[in-house]
């Protein structure tokens, strides 16, 4: 089966931003639906994204939300550049999502910023209290 996921991001460097989970995000609620994703229990949407460090070359477990529009699946990062972005765009934007037993081997290919409006406003009509975000861009 061939997917495609994408990353938004601009092609022009710009200044890495990252908005930081609060306490309960970081420290309960990730761990809980990591836990339930990785039983197989996708959480609206959620998938575990496993992608190697681009320093120490360990594996990192992150949970996601994976979004479809149209057939088409996109892997958005509405906190900004975290470090699983910086990790995938380092491996080239190879990467592995699991939902419980199943692991889907995934190329990220980052799309501008520009052109990622749709998804951004998808995204965040759906998660946006996970995010912490009050506005749909």
């Amino acid at each position: 089966m061939s997917t495609t996921s994408a990353i938004p991001s601009t092609q022009m460097p710009l200044p890495a931003t990252y908005k930081e989970p609060d306490w309960f995000t970081r420290t309960i609620f990730n761990n809980v639906v990591k836990g339930l994703t990785r039983m197989g229990v996708s959480v609206w949407g959620s998938r575990v994204l496993e992608h190697r460090g681009r320093n120490s070359g360990e594996l990192h477990h992150v949970p996601v939300n994976l979004l479809t529009i149209e057939g088409t699946q996109y892997l958005v990062a509405p906190r900004g550049e975290t470090q699983w972005v910086r990790n995938v765009r380092h491996a080239g934007g190879h990467m592995v999502l699991i939902l419980g037993r199943r692991r889907q081997l995934c190329t990220a290919q980052e799309i501008p910023a520009a052109d990622s409006v749709p998804m951004l406003r998808a995204y965040l009509r759906r998660w946006k209290f996970e995010t912490g975000c009050s506005s749909t861009a």
